[in-house]
């Protein structure tokens, strides 16, 4: 029988800054590759700008849990001001992965947070989704960084489910500059 992979990201972020849109589209990859998912927000009647988390799983097998995720082995963070506001790490895995939309280096990461027996990566998302969509909405280049940071899938089925996600809703100058974006983010994120 083969072994039951189930991972588990917890996404922090700030209202309009498309993490739900990220957890949503990453599970919906999934899905395409023939794994299952969930994906949920955790809200309540907060603004635009109020932190939020939303919350994805992937797994080999059906998922039966049926609640917010309290121990991710992922923890992705659209907003660094969310470091000093809220704890991003509470629960996280000690041999976890921890993801962060800044300028900053990870030792200055994991410096500031004091962590340690983590993986630290970061990446400017905010100036690559303004570079190549026009807009500083961090979750596509997030989900690009999360990818190479994880090595979950192949980078090539992202961008295609991007494509095919957006190519609905968006015209090709927008879903081309989304694909940019994630393929940036995956080749300039970095590690510690």
């Amino acid at each position: 029988m083969a072994e039951v992979k189930l991972t588990e990201i917890r996404w922090h972020a700030r209202g309009g800054q498309g993490a739900v849109t990220a957890a949503k589209l990453l599970a919906e990859t999934a899905l395409s590759q023939g794994r299952y998912f969930q994906a949920f927000p955790e809200y309540g009647p907060e603004r635009m700008g109020a932190p939020i988390q939303a919350f994805t799983r992937i797994s080999s097998e059906p998922i039966h849990i049926r609640s917010s995720i309290a121990n991710p082995e992922i923890v992705v963070v659209l907003d660094p001001t969310l470091l000093k506001a809220v704890d991003v790490t509470s629960g996280m895995h000690e041999d976890g992965v921890l993801i962060v939309n800044t300028d900053d280096e990870p030792k200055a990461i994991r410096k500031a947070m004091g962590l340690k027996g983590r993986t630290i990566f970061t990446v400017n998302a905010t100036r690559i989704a303004q570079e190549t969509i026009g807009r500083p909405i961090p979750n596509t280049p997030m989900m690009g960084a999360l990818v190479k940071a994880t090595d979950m899938m192949p980078i090539e089925n992202l961008t295609d489910y991007v494509r095919k996600s957006f190519g609905k809703k968006f015209s090709e100058e927008i879903i081309e500059g989304n694909v940019r974006a994630v393929e940036r983010a995956y080749a300039e994120v970095k590690a510690e």
